[in-house]
């Protein structure tokens, strides 16, 4: 479904998701809230494998670990917003569950406390991933080493994104990659939902073609 131009009023109040106060409050965040949240988390986790860790290929697994990290993470975003946040919903309450997720957003593109993803949302997945990565690379592949810098990356690429994705809606970004990202993004708004999925990276829209038409 494609969305008509930026209008500033439309945004002006922000849609209510919920009747509790509470839970309505946990809809809006800052981007300044993640950064204070997961770049210590991030720091930390390369610490903790400097100081803690060690293995054969110590230290060379700790930078090969972020960027793999980093390299997964632009999968993921590709993946999740293509697929879950972008998923054609079958049934009223998928509608529901999926407007809260993503279609708040396309419905309310430039409201700024709704561009980063809510904690409710990024802790629980937090979880999901370092559980994920645990078992793949301690348990399957029996190197737990690889798992603290390799979730640091994965983390800090979640930052670029969100942040990206932040500052795509509201800086103008005249130049170079900036300006380059933040016409892929719009053009995903306001030209074609079904494409461009990717927010901080077009790779894997160009891998899977679904860059859409120039």
């Amino acid at each position: 479904m494609n969305h008509p131009p930026i209008d500033a009023r439309r945004d002006a109040v922000p849609i209510r998701l919920f009747k509790s106060d509470f839970l309505e409050f946990f809809t809006h965040i800052s981007p300044v809230t993640i950064i204070v949240l997961w770049l210590p988390i991030a720091v930390a986790l390369v610490v903790y494998a400097v100081t803690n860790v060690r293995g054969p290929d110590f230290p060379a697994f700790i930078p090969l670990g972020f960027l793999v990290g980093l390299f997964l993470w632009t999968l993921a975003e590709y993946t999740l917003h293509r697929f879950l946040f972008h998923h054609k919903p079958t049934s009223p309450r998928q509608e529901r569950i999926l407007f809260l997720f993503h279609g708040i957003h396309h419905a309310q593109p430039q409201v700024k406390t709704r561009l980063v993803m809510p904690l409710p949302v990024s802790i629980p997945a937090f979880v999901v991933f370092l559980a994920m990565f645990y078992s793949i690379f301690s348990v399957l592949l029996r190197s737990p080493q690889w798992v603290a810098p390799l979730m640091s990356g994965f983390l800090i690429g979640y930052l670029a994104y969100d942040l990206t994705h932040y500052a795509a809606h509201h800086f103008p970004m005249r130049s170079g990659y900036a300006k380059y990202i933040k016409r892929y993004h719009m053009q995903h708004h306001y030209k074609d939902t079904d494409t461009r999925f990717g927010v901080s990276s077009p790779v894997w829209d160009w891998v899977f073609r679904t860059q859409g038409a120039k």
